[in-house]
């Protein structure tokens, strides 16, 4: 699917009805899918699964063991197949049924013994699965950002879980005006805010085009803000270092994996300024990228909790400007006109399935740990190494004392309880970049 909008719309879409099931879904980087275990996701609440075959072909089921229920995310593979941990049931690629223990050799597994399965392809560095039937998955349909396949264009990929609703998350990076405010001293500036001239060029069922001026350091900063319904929110902006000119961008995709709960996947892009990206691992870069996300989080639960509270429309809720809100109204008038196929959503006027009692107010906001860290294979292993590395140097710094005490020589003590500082000192070190993986950013 071009991002500019002028290709022929799938044939599911042309007759002006958006239907949810005929679209792809970002699951997540190819890079931190696990190698050797189930990868365990929802959409809209259903369960689903995600491994490798024998032959390293993606396969996507549904998470629910046909016999009891049980989740099969909870099993394991073995020779390609996802084996049920409860009774040991094997499905195979296309969610058929290969093995049941308990049946006798001779006895043949009953046809209904199966899972559904869904079409899931690799685009770009994302997994992407189609939500419909197999059969009517359309491949062009993927939203491919043009530039990423350019050799002089280099990315860095963020993954994170967030306690609150895909369509509030679209709400709140389609908006260039919180940046300044929500952002500051992390991404920008509070001097840097201002009105903003944001010109919607086209609003259809494919999503919404805009240009917006005066969203960056400079008044006549220009940058285009897009939405590609209905997973994906693209920033490019262009600018100068020196004599150079660099194209950059931000693409914000997500997946509703349920109510009040979405998965995010932030990929920054940028031509040129390759080895200077590639001077930081991809856990450092995600410091960064976890205070910028965790300085919306706890607002966005606050917001959520404070709407579901007052159960009004967001019409009635919300004292919109021109200057700042003209894509966050666009978006929401969206979801007016083309949202009544989805589960569940909150449009500007109308709504749908949206139950304040089925709000979670003790969910936990800011959990870095979870939400992010144990998602993303960069900082999982970087988090795990630092772990270890605490403990060594806890336990070399026991061992030192120990020797300090029963050496002799009172220059082999000192220098013992040297080694020992300077070990306790790197534990210490370790222990506060351990917490980095933790704790989340909070600016007061």
């Amino acid at each position: 699917m071009n991002l500019d909008m002028n290709t022929t719309e799938s044939t599911a879409q042309t007759a002006e009805k958006f239907n949810w099931k005929q679209c792809w879904y970002p699951v997540c980087f190819l890079q931190d899918l696990p190698k050797n275990r189930p990868y365990s996701f929802s959409l809209y609440d259903e369960p689903l699964v995600l491994f490798k075959d024998k032959e390293g072909n993606l396969v996507c089921l549904t998470d629910r063991c046909p016999h009891r229920a049980a989740k099969l995310s909870d099993g394991q593979i073995i020779d390609g197949k996802i084996e049920c941990l409860y009774h040991g049931w094997q499905f195979g690629t296309d969610g058929q049924c290969l093995h049941i223990p308990q049946l006798p050799v001779d006895a043949k597994i009953p046809a209904n013994a199966c899972v559904k399965s869904f079409k899931v392809v690799k685009r770009q560095g994302i997994i992407w699965m189609w939500a419909g039937e197999v059969e009517s998955a359309l491949e062009q349909d993927i939203p491919i950002i043009p530039e990423l396949d350019l050799p002089e264009f280099t990315c860095v990929n963020y993954i994170r879980d967030l306690p609150y609703d895909q369509t509030l998350f679209i709400e709140n990076v389609i908006d260039p005006a919180h940046v300044p405010i929500s952002h500051d001293g992390v991404l920008s500036k509070k001097e840097y805010a201002r009105p903003l001239e944001i010109e919607v060029e086209e609003n259809t069922i494919a999503g919404i085009l805009s240009r917006v001026k005066g969203a960056g350091k400079s008044v006549t900063s220009r940058g285009r803000v897009d939405f590609i319904a209905p997973n994906l929110v693209l920033y490019k902006f262009s600018f100068q270092i020196k004599d150079k000119s660099l194209n950059a961008g931000t693409a914000l995709y997500s997946i509703p994996l349920g109510k009040n709960k979405c998965r995010i996947l932030h990929r920054n892009f940028i031509n040129g300024l390759t080895w200077f990206i590639n001077l930081k691992p991809r856990w450092v870069h995600h410091f960064q990228t976890n205070n910028l996300l965790e300085g919306d989080m706890a607002l966005l639960v606050g917001q959520n909790v404070q709407i579901h509270q007052l159960g009004e429309s967001l019409k009635q809720i919300y004292f919109p400007l021109k200057t700042s809100d003209t894509l966050v109204i666009a978006y929401r008038k969206w979801l007016d006109k083309f949202g009544s196929s989805l589960p569940y959503y909150q449009g500007y006027s109308t709504s749908k399935n949206i139950d304040s009692h089925e709000l979670n107010n003790k969910v936990t906001s800011l959990d870095r740990l979870l939400q992010h860290t144990q998602l993303c294979s960069s900082c999982n292993r970087a988090y795990q190494v630092t772990i270890r590395l605490k403990q060594t140097f806890i336990g070399i710094a026991i061992v030192l004392a120990g020797a300090a005490i029963v050496a002799d020589a009172n220059w082999l003590q000192i220098v013992a309880v040297f080694a020992a500082f300077v070990m306790i000192a790197l534990a210490t070190g370790a222990g506060k970049l351990q917490t980095k993986f933790e704790r989340s950013y909070t600016r007061h």
